[in-house]
């Protein structure tokens, strides 16, 4: 008997393209997901045309930034998860949210302060026995500031250094907290940006890494991103200052 059968996946922002490919790879290895989103109508269409399981995946309706609603949220799930993803994200160009502080407030509720709300609220539940892990979707834009995405960066900086704490907090009961610290991925958020397109990813490629996910907190796709990770996190200060 697969041991994934009688395991829930809840998938948060699951409209974006790499969370859909997660709902595809977690089903076919016999999990259920919840996958929850604003645009409903979009996560069935998909669900449909992939002729996935309907008895295996459960669309709701969730907002990121509608922090009111998250309580009642996580209460309405007839089961509770044993992992939880959380992908939602949004992002506007850098000059724009300088400008117009919407854009940027909007970037810093979907992508940190929802999460900290709705994953707070699941990893504080302890009535949940079977949670055992949580991933969320960070970016490389989040390791060091740079002139081109500091603003968008700063939210993924946020949101990793509450995932790392987190881990720390769970880690008494036995519960892993993993971040996904990734590059450039070919969806429909970067759409319309000039990008190196040696280091595009894909998104099923991507969703490869969450869904069989290991015990390592920071976890980057790619050889590729690992060594620009690396070169981020150590490059002095003078030449970061030079970075695009």
């Amino acid at each position: 008997m697969n041991q994934n059968t009688n395991k829930t996946v809840l998938i948060l922002g699951a409209n974006s393209d790499v969370a859909k490919q997660c709902i595809k790879q977690y089903v076919e290895k016999g999990f259920s997901v919840i996958a929850a989103s604003r645009n409903t109508t979009s996560l069935n269409d998909f669900i449909d045309s992939n002729n996935l399981d309907g008895s295996k995946v459960m669309v709701m309706y969730f907002d990121a930034a509608d922090f009111d609603s998250h309580h009642e949220f996580y209460s309405s799930l007839s089961v509770k998860p044993h992992i939880v993803v959380y992908a939602a994200g949004f992002l506007v160009d850098n000059q724009k949210a300088l400008t117009d502080f919407k854009g940027a407030k909007q970037m810093m509720e979907v992508n940190y302060m929802g999460g900290v709300s709705i994953l707070s609220m699941i990893a504080m539940d302890r009535s949940n026995i079977n949670l055992e892990r949580i991933i969320g979707l960070s970016s490389l834009s989040g390791v060091r500031g740079r002139k081109s995405n500091f603003v968008y960066g700063s939210t993924k900086a946020a949101f990793t250094q509450f995932l790392a704490g987190l881990r720390q907090e769970l880690a008494s009961r036995k519960i892993i907290v993993n971040a996904l610290v990734i590059g450039y991925i070919r969806t429909k958020i970067n759409e319309g940006l000039e990008l190196n397109e040696s280091l595009i990813m894909e998104p099923d490629y991507v969703a490869k890494f969450i869904v069989n996910a290991g015990s390592s907190f920071t976890i980057v796709p790619n050889f590729k991103w690992k060594i620009i990770y690396h070169i981020l996190r150590l490059l002095p200060e003078s030449l970061a200052a030079k970075l695009p």
